[in-house]
């Protein structure tokens, strides 16, 4: 039975809800079906945040209009605690979905591009703007072609904001002249260098600053959220990996991220970073290319990438074995191994316990804080707050460090109580429960010899086993 796999590998953990897809082509028909997951806890998106964003940026020009400071104050208190409290339904929304949907495989992907694509907010007012890149631009995309993907990314304002391209104007356009303002170079870059072609391709300096160039008059607007300034686009044609792109508008930009999208480096980036991130630090060579052809033979058609990962014999191999799992511990063994970051950790060891989406949704903030989110830090996986653009590692060595470790036994030993208070489960059965066939004899035979049913549970929750994926 390959149902553990499906559930570890590909999903969000055991226990598997009644009817959840196990088999490659259940799973991907799922994904081509309604999101019921966005359904069933929604979040809000960039048409929520953008009205309390503006409520912070009203008191900035109340300051200079001079209304006293003790009001003001007050005001701009009240208008980021909107914010917080939008940023907190999402973050909500966000874990009732990874703990509670039955298609797992569609938030694992979520969050493998939400990682692909990272933005990070910087201030308060923008908090909610990496969760709402998710809900406008990631989730209805996750099913098509990546140029689809890329594009509603790129002109997404989370991305534009976090990568300065709201700040960037062409030093010939009429706002550079007029202004004496720069070019900006941070999303061209990481448009070629970690958004699709990938680190080390075949692009130079030049071809950054022309990208630059051409995607200069993207910007946003607090009460519209995305505009075009052709004020601030440098005029003529651009020149892309010797490609000539000229014309008004989004057309020249458009027709770029298409070429972009479609380019054989960017099948070969994504192929890799997808046998890395569901199968092994180091995946079967076969996996790679598998994917590599089928991104390259259907124009980039998202779906058929799926299918062709989930089809290959390498996906499921077993959990710990050569195929992409770990060896005797959480940190790995020859086959690369795969450990499960703190968020999946986290939200995996919620579903064994019970959890279920709507405890998440009605729980009190702070309990909920202190149960999945302020956790995440010490296991060194700040929610949403990676190091930059590159989002979060993926080796096992990464997540596998003595503070890590430490973090997570702690949480596996503290949080059952919190959420089970003396009411703690078989721990055979929770075993089971939680690992399926990858519980092993060794973990099955000390948990039944532990001297406590809450030390059993805590055992299986920071054993090696249920750190894998």
């Amino acid at each position: 039975m390959t149902d553990h796999i499906a559930a570890i590998r590909f999903g969000t953990g055991l226990p598997l809800a009644a009817g959840a897809p196990v088999t490659p082509d259940a799973m991907l028909a799922a994904l081509a079906g309604p999101d019921h997951a966005a359904r069933a806890w929604p979040a809000p998106g960039l048409a929520e945040a953008l009205p309390l964003m503006a409520a912070v940026d009203a008191t900035r020009g109340k300051e200079r209009q001079g209304t006293d400071p003790g009001v003001l104050l007050a005001e701009r208190r009240a208008a980021l605690q909107a914010v917080a409290v939008g940023w907190q339904q999402g973050t909500r929304a966000t874990l009732a979905r990874s703990i509670a949907a039955e298609d797992g495989f569609r938030e694992r992907l979520v969050r493998f591009w939400a990682d692909h694509f990272t933005t990070i907010a910087r201030s308060g007012r923008e908090r909610m703007l990496p969760l709402t890149l998710v809900e406008d631009a990631i989730r209805p995309q996750l099913n098509r072609r990546f140029s689809d993907l890329l594009q509603a990314v790129t002109l997404h304002p989370a991305m534009l904001i976090y990568l300065d391209q709201d700040t960037s104007v062409g030093p010939g356009s009429e706002a550079g002249r007029r202004r004496n303002r720069g070019l900006n170079e941070n999303l061209g870059r990481e448009l070629m260098e970690l958004h699709t072609l990938g680190v080390g391709a075949a692009y130079s300096q030049t071809d950054v600053r022309e990208m630059a160039e051409l995607l200069t008059g993207l910007g946003f607007d607090p009460g519209q959220g995305f505009v075009f300034r052709r004020g601030w686009a440098e005029p003529g044609a651009e020149t892309v990996l010797d490609s000539r792109f000229g014309g008004k508008g989004l057309q020249p930009i458009r027709a770029a991220l298409e070429m972009l999208a479609t380019h054989p480096e960017t099948a070969r980036h994504i192929a890799a970073k997808l046998a890395v991130h569901f199968v092994a630090d180091r995946p079967d060579a076969d996996l790679v290319a598998t994917l590599e052809r089928a991104f390259l033979d259907s124009g980039g058609d998202l779906p058929a990438v799926y299918a062709a990962l989930l089809n290959h014999p390498a996906a499921w191999a077993p959990l710990g074995g050569p195929g992409g799992g770990t060896g005797g511990g959480p940190g790995g063994g020859p086959g690369g191994g795969k450990v499960r970051q703190p968020y999946d950790f986290v939200t995996a060891g919620l579903k064994a316990l019970g959890v279920t989406g709507a405890q998440v949704m009605g729980m009190p903030w702070r309990r909920l804080d202190r149960l999945a989110i302020a956790p995440l830090t010490g296991m060194g996986q700040t929610f949403l707050s990676p190091g930059g653009p590159n989002g979060w590692p993926e080796e096992a060595e990464a997540w596998i460090t003595p503070q890590g470790l430490a973090a997570r036994i702690i949480w596996a030993m503290d949080v059952p109580q919190r959420l089970l208070g003396g009411a703690f489960p078989d721990p055979v059965r929770f075993a089971g429960q939680a690992l399926g066939e990858a519980a092993g004899a060794a973990l099955l035979q000390a948990v039944s010899r532990a001297e406590t049913r809450r030390e059993a549970v805590g055992l299986v929750l920071a054993s090696p086993e249920f750190n894998r994926r």
